[in-house]
């Protein structure tokens, strides 16, 4: 069965979705509260949710700013800043209730005003990273202190599950207006935690928010994030106490679990793909990059680079979940005939040469699609991207392994991935079925029993035309040391409600 983000609070009318707070998180009350974690986990590009351009710094960022909404354990939209919210008969306005006497880190009123001040911020600011995800939104009416109503240019049921993620973050409206520049390195939202100190490409700490909504489940007192280490000294750290918790990679786990120490295996949205410029030569093919595909032994790159911890994948949705669409699997299967049969059709009868560009030395990864790829006349030299470098920015470099960590709503996805002002679309262009396609699917309640084939039509017609190549989906994996208690394994934005630390 698959994985849906289906929300339960749903009425015919109005598809009101609301909650109570905390009913998934455990109470402070069953718990042993107090102490400090340490996390070895990646610090972000930017402590501002609206110029990040990281997926994955929203793991980072939910510590210190709250969204309208968060992500249940299984990625469903669930009250957080908002208590409910609902709504109207054509789908194109919803209004949020929030929750009362919300307060930022400093001070200031947490209240319509300020949530209609910080999205609009998002929307329209020329830096900022999530305005495409906003763009439906064409004005924010505030009702009262508490209510606030998105108006919507289209029915959009994916709002809820939008304003989950960095793209419903709400940044004090003072820092914004006294010291915007520094956002990128001292946040201030209403999140479970207050920054502290901040060393950029070393840790950050941070100390819990006895204001933020849901403050009876933050268990811990002190919180410490620091640069994951490197992978051959990971498991040390964690029996030394240096991390309570920490990220590792495949080859790890069996040397972890040797230590004693519990090992958290979470099935998550994490992608391997390659990125394609379909504007540069040889990629402005089909062709082409249809006989990458085909080129590609997936299951060996999962086995080969990943110790077996993946799943191979030509899409960008795991299995299991409501978006992914069975028939795309078997569209470019491992076929190295067919790859020549198409590099010929394309005019590369005697092969055609490449740059693929990856973010380390020795990247065994990259060395294996190299080997691919060469068996079929695919002449691929790698180079390492210049550190720093934000290709989705640049588009410097054409063909590149990269991942994807998803999104809060498979639509969004589909618009970073696919969409012509979309991030990872580094040919920024997109036939207009896709948008069609997605169109549909967004003015789909998510409770219509049409929704799922609807994501499915939209990631189909996406697959199909863009040159986007992925590889495979592969887990989020940390080691822990066995007195963090309450380490719940979330299949989108890690979350720390109810957790524990014993030593």
């Amino acid at each position: 069965m698959k994985i849906t983000r289906i929300l339960t609070a749903l009425t015919a009318a109005l598809l009101v979705l609301a909650g109570c707070a905390g009913d998934t998180t455990p109470t402070g009350e069953s718990a042993t509260s107090g102490g400090s974690l340490s996390w070895g986990w990646h610090l972000p590009s930017t402590w501002d949710p609206v110029t990040s351009t990281v997926g994955q710094d929203v793991h980072v960022l939910s510590l210190a700013y709250a969204a309208l909404t968060k992500q249940d354990i299984d990625g469903n939209a669930a009250p957080a800043l908002a208590e409910s919210w609902a709504y109207n008969e054509t789908g194109d306005e919803v209004t949020f209730t929030l929750r009362e006497g919300l307060t930022f880190t400093d001070g200031t009123p947490l209240d319509a005003e300020a949530v209609k001040a910080s999205l609009l911020r998002g929307r329209d600011a020329p830096d900022s990273t999530i305005g495409a995800q906003l763009a439906v939104v064409t004005d924010i009416r505030v009702d009262s202190p508490t209510e606030v109503t998105l108006l919507l240019n289209q029915p959009d049921y994916q709002i809820p599950l939008l304003l989950s993620g960095k793209t419903g973050m709400i940044v004090s409206p003072t820092a914004v207006e006294t010291d915007i520049d520094g956002l990128a390195t001292r946040p201030v939202g209403a999140g479970p935690f207050a920054l502290d100190e901040y060393v950029p490409s070393s840790h950050a700490t941070l100390h819990k928010n006895e204001d933020y909504w849901d403050a009876e489940n933050i268990l811990v007192d002190d919180f410490e994030l620091r640069v994951p280490p490197d992978p051959t000294v990971a498991v040390a750290g964690v029996q030394s106490g240096q991390f309570d918790v920490a990220v590792i990679p495949p080859a790890q786990i069996e040397a972890a679990r040797a230590a004693g120490l519990e090992v958290d295996v979470i099935d998550v949205f994490t992608v391997r793909v390659l990125d394609v410029n379909n504007t540069v030569e040889p990629f402005d093919d089909p062709l082409v990059t249809q006989a990458i595909s085909h080129a590609i032994d997936r299951q060996a790159l999962v086995d080969v680079a990943f110790f077996g911890e993946g799943d191979p994948n030509w899409q960008p949705f795991p299995r299991d979940y409501l978006a992914w669409n069975e028939e795309l699997d078997e569209l470019y299967t491992f076929d190295q005939d067919r790859a020549r049969e198409l590099l010929a059709q394309a005019g590369y009868p005697d092969g055609v040469a490449v740059t693929l560009t990856t973010q380390a030395e020795n990247d065994p990864l990259a060395e294996l699609l190299q080997q691919q790829l060469g068996e079929v006349g695919i002449d691929v030299t790698l180079q390492v991207a210049t550190p720093g470098a934000n290709n989705y920015v640049t588009r410097e470099y054409p063909f590149v392994v990269d991942s994807f960590s998803g999104r809060e709503s498979p639509l969004q996805s589909l618009e970073v991935l696919f969409g012509p002002e979309g991030l990872m679309n580094l040919g920024r262009n997109a036939p207009p079925e896709i948008q069609q396609a997605i169109d549909v699917a967004r003015a789909t309640p998510l409770d219509d029993p049409g929704y799922e084939q609807a994501v499915e039509d939209a990631v189909a017609a996406a697959v199909t035309t863009m040159p986007n190549t992925f590889l495979f989906t592969w887990p989020r994996i940390f080691a822990r040391d066995p007195s963090v208690q309450g380490f719940e394994h979330y299949i989108g934005t890690q979350r720390f409600e109810g957790v524990t630390v014993g030593r």
